[in-house]
């Protein structure tokens, strides 16, 4: 199966709302003035004051910029594909194959965490789908370093300084270490594309090892996607198509409307068509037939997940 890079299109779903929360209190640390070292110098000590400790802080030593992040976050592009179009490549034969096999792979733990949360497994795997191809593609750069250059550049500079603030918080916890913490290069973590708050809110240990890690273990993933999910209105036993009570859930995992509706088709897909009226019957094709979507920005959209 051809992997697809989907932050190409859109930011990743819980990415997505984190980055449209309201401001939080504003940070000392002043961006581009100065060298970059000298930016870390000053946040260290403002992260120290909001309680990281030195194991947090060991993660900024000797950190430097990554003009890759700045270049890719200046050349981000409209998404401009029809439902039909997206839908049709993303929700692929394989993928769907793959799908059904985790399924059933995974059908205890997906059990049990639809019974806590109330999401069923077939959403949640759809995301997980649509988001890494089932974890075979988180990225590969430093978490902690991309949101620490996004943090310097002056475009979103107090955003990313709290989102660096939450990747320290999480090494600092103990759930993941900075080497560890590996994405892509807007600073998501994992095999569902969390930025560092999103992780720090809704992040949960799903297998019960007493650490969250959203790189390597499965359960967490999966329990974290639905806690999310719950944390934004899920409504048990209810729909996930278009107009149906939980599709305005799936789209605070991602605002890009043609992106939300093709995780409520391809879950159907997953699903049978037995828990929601597909997103691509004939009764619907008139609402799926989009204007292009508007720019979805990794730092200032409406995911997602980001």
């Amino acid at each position: 199966m051809t992997k697809v890079n989907l932050r190409h299109f859109t930011l990743s779903a819980a990415a997505l709302a984190a980055l449209t929360l309201a401001a939080t209190p504003a940070l000392a640390a002043t961006c581009g003035k100065g060298t970059f070292a000298a930016f870390i110098g000053d946040f260290k000590k403002e992260a120290s004051a909001k309680g990281i400790s030195k194991r947090g802080l060991a993660a900024l030593d000797g950190i430097t910029l990554d003009d890759k992040v700045l270049a890719a976050d200046k050349r981000q592009h409209v998404f401009k594909q029809s439902f039909e179009q997206f839908s049709g490549r993303m929700i692929s034969p394989s993928r769907l194959s793959k799908g059904k096999s985790l399924m059933a792979q995974h059908g205890a733990t997906l059990k049990r965490i639809e019974q806590q949360y109330g999401v069923p497994g077939a959403v949640i795997v759809a995301i997980w789908g649509l988001e890494t191809d089932y974890g075979s593609n988180q990225g590969k750069m430093s978490v902690v370093r991309s949101v620490a250059t996004l943090a310097y550049d002056c475009r979103r500079s107090e955003r990313f300084q709290n989102e660096l603030i939450d990747a320290l918080r999480i090494i600092d916890k103990g759930d993941m270490t900075s080497a560890e913490m590996r994405g892509d290069w807007a600073g998501e973590i994992g095999q569902t594309q969390f930025l560092p708050s999103s992780f720090v809110k809704y992040a949960v240990d799903g297998d019960g090892n007493g650490r969250r890690d959203l790189v390597h273990s499965v359960p967490d993933v999966l329990a974290s996607t639905a806690n999310y999910l719950k944390s934004h209105g899920w409504q048990r036993g209810q729909g996930w198509a278009p107009g149906q009570p939980n599709f305005s859930a799936i789209q605070q995992w991602n605002k890009a409307e043609v992106y939300a509706k093709t995780i409520a088709a391809f879950a159907d897909r997953l699903d049978g068509g037995k828990s929601a009226k597909s997103a691509d019957k004939p009764a619907d094709k008139a609402s799926q037939k989009l204007a292009p979507d508007k720019r979805v920005e990794r730092s200032t959209q409406g995911r997602t997940r980001r």
